[in-house]
This record gives C-alpha cells, sequence and structure tokens, in this order.
C-alpha cells in the first residue's frame, strides 16, 4: 500500500483540474457554435419589388463598361426589359423596343434599360450590332436585380415612373411601339415630378 501512495505528482489529480477540463470543453463548444454561425449564416433574401412601391436600387454595368444605379435614372420613366440571346420571344419583341427607343429618344425623361439574364455579354453585344439596335444593354454582375424583381423567366419587363415606384410589370414578349403602349408611357412622362 505504500507503493500506491507514492505516485508522481503528475499523475495525481486534485480539484482544480477536474473543474477546468469541463470549462475548457465548453470554451471551445462555445467557440465553435459563434464560427459556425457567422461562416455559415444565411444571407437575406431581398424583398421583391411590388406594383406601387419604390424599386429597390441595383448596380448595372454597360456593353461599353459604363457603370449606373437604377437609382441615377430617377426623374425618368425608365423600362427595364430582362432578355436573352437565347429566348425566342425575346429576340421577336426587340424590333419593337427598338422602334419605341426611337419613338421616345428625344424625351430626356424617358430610358430604357434593357438587362440581359443568364447570357454572354459578347454574344449580345454581337446579336445588338447585326441587328443595328441602339438602346443600351446591361448585365448585372451580382444578379440581385432579377432577385429583386422576381424574375421567373423571359421575356419580363417593368415600368418605373419618376419617382422610382414600379407601376407596371409584363410577363412575356409585347407589341412596345404600340399606340396604347406608346400612349401610356407618354402620360407617365407627362405626370409631375
Amino acid at each position: 500500500m505504500s507503493r500506491l501512495r507514492k505516485l508522481s505528482p503528475s499523475c495525481r489529480t486534485t480539484d482544480s483540474s477536474v473543474k477546468i477540463k469541463p470549462l475548457i470543453l465548453l470554451t471551445i463548444i462555445v467557440c465553435a457554435a459563434v464560427v459556425t454561425f457567422l461562416i455559415i449564416r444565411p444571407t437575406p433574401v431581398p424583398k421583391i419589388n411590388a406594383i406601387g412601391g419604390v424599386a429597390a436600387d441595383f448596380d448595372l454595368s454597360g456593353i461599353n463598361k459604363d457603370t449606373m444605379k437604377l437609382s441615377d435614372m430617377r426623374g425618368s420613366v425608365v423600362l427595364i426589359n430582362f432578355w436573352a440571346t437565347w429566348c425566342t420571344s425575346c429576340i421577336e419583341e426587340m424590333p419593337s423596343l427598338e422602334r419605341l427607343a426611337q419613338i421616345l429618344s428625344g424625351n430626356p425623361h424617358f430610358k430604357i434599360v434593357t438587362i440581359l439574364y443568364r447570357d454572354d455579354l459578347d454574344r449580345a453585344s454581337l446579336y445588338m450590332k447585326q441587328n443595328a439596335y441602339t438602346f443600351p444593354v446591361y448585365i448585372n454582375p451580382d444578379e440581385t436585380a432579377p432577385r429583386l424583381f422576381g424574375i421567373t423567366g423571359v421575356p419580363e419587363t417593368f415600368i418605373i415612373d419618376k419617382k422610382g415606384v414600379l407601376r407596371d410589370k409584363v410577363i412575356g414578349p409585347a407589341d412596345w411601339d404600340s399606340p396604347q403602349i406608346v400612349s401610356s408611357l407618354q402620360a407617365l412622362i407627362n405626370e409631375g415630378p
């Protein structure tokens, strides 16, 4: 028995070491949980723009590498068209968009913004040149615009008034230079600031 009592000091357990081990383990678990939360934290889902509400801002980059924001166009009626070169319906409505651009080109309070959706910018640029279309084509590098507008397919078009309020949404192709649409756009342009 005397041999058992002569344990080396490193083999002896003390009350303080028994209490510290659970504290260290608890600290490690809490730190791991915090790090996991910070790394895997879900990204907030942007609220979808609703008709009658102010359209959320987003960044755009043009074919010519020019950049702009939706908010830069406040004071103008903005027609935003999401499209792609692989979309047959989009291609069918492009001539009417170009004619609308020509009809309202002299009005500084009207802008057409076409946003390429899941397509190649070089292919779109070539398509625009081949068809002599003059309206601008943009991409949305961080892809917030399709989420903000709740895009389900293309073409989808949105009309925003001078105050930045979303006034209309058109799903599918439209005859953009029809007298009814031109008249509706002109009425929005003529509304006060």
